[in-house]
């Protein structure tokens, strides 16, 4: 996949955003690549791969740790088992798929549940347990996602990894997507801060289900842009339309607190207003996004044909750092300079 360049200044608030999380978090490199009308119209490489004196200077082919942007391409795992189905229904019981799970703690608990962040289920060690009724409420943890993995293993036959290379990264020519195992030049190195070293877990497994997705900002923004495009890029439907639309209309059971994120296959959804919600206020309904520990967010706004990615290399939230209220204006932002289109400001530089 390849798109053309028109450099649009009307960005530059939004290269300014980028620049000032830069200055805040914890990072050594970071990237912004946007894609409107399908061209790309800001892409900017900021920093160096790690702190080291000789680093290499982020660049097109950076790759960045993302994350839990990773879970949406899980969802996508799980768009294709239920379009293909091998998953009858989204609101099949888990232990339909999964019946060696306890019956007393899962119960009721369905895929839905588990896409949505509404399964009210928690892990500490070995153990599993409920901090509230499937459905009643929203909380991000990461059985839900272990879960999943499994039953697309199971369903399928196939890896998370095997779904994704088969049906896009391989048809689309993506080279700068995947799971590793090992290190290698192209690769950020996540910025620990000290005393948080053993919050930091390095996988080698590359089935899909880790957290060791590298992306670059390029092939993130194109991630997006085939689900903008519903699937089909160039006049071609490399992927079923139905399946990106299931996986990013939100897909989330009526709770009792109408603030709670909205969710489609794990992508966050902007629906009605929610004082909880990951997304700028003033992003129109129908956006959806995906956020990442490192900084890392994809937002795709449909009604303004829009992708938008910025990338870090940092790791959690330091002292005096919102991320909630950051990643919220970074869609802000965007809105913004869409609605002033005469905005020239200058880029303030690290």
């Amino acid at each position: 996949m390849f798109l053309n360049g028109k450099s649009n200044h009307n960005f530059s608030p939004l290269l300014n955003h980028v620049y000032h999380t830069f200055n805040q978090v914890d990072c050594s490199g970071a990237a912004t690549y946007i894609i409107q009308h399908d061209s790309v119209v800001l892409e900017e490489y900021i920093g160096k791969q790690s702190k080291l004196t000789n680093a290499r200077l982020v660049q097109h082919d950076t790759q960045f740790h993302v994350a839990s942007v990773r879970k949406s391409y899980i969802g996508f795992a799980v768009a294709y088992a239920v379009h293909s189905g091998y998953i009858q229904s989204i609101d099949d019981p888990v232990l339909k798929y999964l019946p060696e799970l306890e019956v007393h703690t899962w119960g009721n608990t369905t895929i839905r549940h588990l896409l949505t962040h509404t399964h009210g289920l928690h892990q500490k060690e070995d153990k599993v347990f409920r901090e509230h009724p499937a459905g009643d409420s929203w909380t991000y943890r990461q059985v839900g996602i272990n879960a999943l993995t499994e039953i697309v293993k199971r369903t399928t036959k196939l890896t998370i990894s095997d779904i994704l290379h088969k049906q896009v990264f391989h048809p689309l020519g993506f080279t700068e997507s995947d799971w590793y195992a090992d290190k290698h030049d192209k690769l950020v190195e996540v910025i620990v801060p000290r005393g948080q070293e053993e919050h930091w877990k390095i996988s080698r497994d590359t089935a899909g289900g880790k957290p060791n997705m590298y992306v670059s900002a390029r092939e993130l923004a194109y991630w997006g842009y085939l689900h903008l495009m519903n699937g089909n890029v160039n006049g071609k439907q490399f992927v079923p339309e139905k399946m990106i639309q299931i996986a990013t209309s939100v897909q989330s059971p009526i709770m009792r607190d109408g603030n709670m994120p909205q969710n489609g296959f794990l992508w966050f959804v902007k629906d009605l207003p929610a004082e909880k919600s990951e997304i700028g206020e003033k992003v129109p309904q129908g956006s959806f996004q995906i956020l990442g520990y490192t900084g890392v967010t994809l937002l795709v706004i449909p009604s303004e044909d829009l992708v938008a990615v910025r990338m870090f290399n940092s790791f959690g939230s330091p002292e005096g750092y919102d991320y909630l209220s950051d990643v919220r204006s970074f869609g802000d932002t965007i809105m913004s300079c869409l609605k002033n289109n005469d905005s020239r400001i200058k880029v303030i530089r690290k």
